[in-house]
């Protein structure tokens, strides 16, 4: 990623087949100087896992671009949901949920929770497979890592 002030944009999407069952996460980074791809496969997860898994690996890589505003693209609700409406009360009542059960996932939601208190992220949810081009070029990558395995790849545009 460059050094300048754009916006970094990010899309993500988790896959996970028989869910529960095996799964796999994939985000592309991409600023307008060069595009980054990551994803993995996981043995026995969850859809929700992988998709928080992919927001939480691309704001890893994103670590030492602080300053700079980010976009970050989803079609999981919940990912946006909990990031704009639902955090702070989580936190409030101690990581529980309104009906008082422990929140799921709770470690990426507190790693998701420091990325988003030490970035300008703007969180950003589109229908899944709708045609939206970054969304289902983040799908078709988390496929294939589903596949493959481990991927990272970096683009210069």
């Amino acid at each position: 990623m460059t050094t300048n002030n754009s916006t970094i944009t990010i899309h993500t999407d988790g896959v996970c087949k028989r869910n529960p069952g095996p799964g796999s996460w994939a985000a592309i980074i991409e600023d307008d100087k060069k595009r980054f791809l990551i994803a993995n496969r996981v043995g026995q997860t969850t859809s929700q896992r992988m998709e928080l898994t992919a927001a939480v690996k691309a704001l890893s890589v994103l670590n030492r671009h602080v300053g700079r505003p980010i976009r970050l693209v989803t079609d999981c609700q919940v990912l946006v949901k909990g990031m704009t409406e639902w955090l702070v009360g989580w936190k409030a009542s101690g990581w529980r949920k309104s009906d008082g059960k422990p929140v799921l996932n709770v470690e990426l939601w507190r790693q998701l929770d420091v990325f988003n208190e030490k970035h300008t992220i703007t969180w950003e949810w589109v229908r899944g497979h709708n045609g939206h081009h970054g969304n289902e070029e983040a799908d078709a990558l988390a496929n294939r890592a589903l596949i493959e395995g481990r991927i990272s790849e970096e683009v210069y545009l």
